[in-house]
This record gives structure tokens, sequence and C-alpha cells, in this order.
């Protein structure tokens, strides 16, 4: 008699397989999780931002070697990383994407800030635990700060995301 063991096992290889690729799917009340190829591109953002650590700050500034604004930085990583297109201001920034509860934020999603009594008028880009990078004015350099406490975490407006 012959084995059914090979006869069952391709079958149940494809399907493990097709499991490790799913789409996005809801996990909890509005929870999500990210796609492998979403995930991916979020993370090349962050390295790459990590990359920019010191570069020089230039209000309207869109690439490193003449100086980044803070809408600037992130137009340049999101291009060069995840050959995302998002271009403007950081207000302009904020119409597009997808709103996201800030416990629920991910690495690589855009945090907005209203600095100077504007909304939205400053962006940056989570990192995790707590902080983001972005192209502040007042240090003039690419720095990390923190969105638990400090001034910019008294201003923090809100997150999205441009992976979904």
């Amino acid at each position: 008699m012959r084995s059914l063991w090979p006869t069952l096992l391709i079958p149940c290889v494809l399907l493990l397989a097709a499991c490790g690729s799913s789409p996005t799917r809801k996990v909890g009340a509005g929870d999500t999780v990210r796609t492998r190829a979403a995930h991916e591109k979020a993370s090349e953002v962050v390295l790459f931002s990590l990359g920019l650590i010191n570069t020089g700050y230039r209000f309207g500034g869109k690439n490193p070697e003449a100086g980044l604004d803070c809408s600037g930085m992130v137009s340049y990583v999101f291009d060069q990383a995840a050959n995302l297109r998002l271009q403007g201001s950081a207000a302009d920034l904020a119409r597009l994407g997808r709103a996201v509860d800030m416990a629920q934020m991910q690495p690589g999603d855009l945090v907005f800030f209203n600095t100077g009594n504007r909304p939205h008028s400053h962006v940056g880009i989570y990192i995790g635990e707590g902080r983001f990078i972005h192209a502040p004015n007042s240090r003039g350099k690419v720095r990390i700060d923190s969105l638990t406490n400090g001034w910019f975490a008294a201003r923090f407006e809100e997150a999205r995301n441009y992976f979904e």
C-alpha cells in the first residue's frame, strides 16, 4: 500500500507558505498588523533617517547637501528609502495617509506637532520606543527627541501611517 504522506505534505507546505504572506489583517478594535512589505518599507525609512543624524537645518531644504527642514527631511527619506513621493509642507503631509492612535504607532509613521501656534506645523518620523527623528530649527541639526516628555511632547497632535 502506497503512503499518503508525500501526497499530504505538498498541500500542507503550500498552505503554510501562503499563511506567511498574508495581507494586513484586523487584530482587535482598530489594531492592524502591517504586511511584510509595509513593515520592510517602514524599517528602511527609519534606518535611512538615522543616517541623517546631525545633518544641518535649512528652511526649505530638501536634501542633506543643502540642509533639511522637517518636511524636506521626510520627503527625502520616504523618496530614497521607500520610493514613496510625499511632498509639501508638514500641513500638506498631514492631509495624507491614515490617522493612527498614539498607542498604535509603529516605526515609520509620521508624527505631527503644533509649533508656533500653527496646527501641523512640524513633522518627524516615529522610530519606536516613544522617540522620533526630525529636523528642528532650534539646534540646527537632525536629531532624535522624545514624544513622552519635553517640549515636543506637549505639542504632539497626531500620527499618520503611509504604508497601508
